[in-house]
């Protein structure tokens, strides 16, 4: 479980689910655990304005250098 946050304010967007090694340069839906962002049409903002990533159906397109995240990766 990995706690993703705006680069910006450092509040909380996303509980997410990660499974495996390496960046995140998407979020499966299905693996978000807690929902904390604004959406804008297909736009995923904090709320603090900032660009968060992009919803492309089943998963979101995230903007790198827009977040941080902490917390553990369960392995596969």
């Amino acid at each position: 479980m990995i706690i993703i946050k705006c680069a910006k304010c450092r509040v909380k967007v996303f509980k997410y689910l990660k499974v495996g090694k390496g960046r995140i340069l998407h979020c499966w839906k299905e693996r978000i655990i807690e929902d904390y962002s604004i959406r804008d049409g297909n736009e995923i903002k904090c709320h603090c304005g900032n660009l968060i990533g992009i919803d492309e159906g089943k998963w979101i397109k995230m903007k790198q250098r827009s977040f941080t995240y902490s917390g553990t990766r369960t392995k596969r």
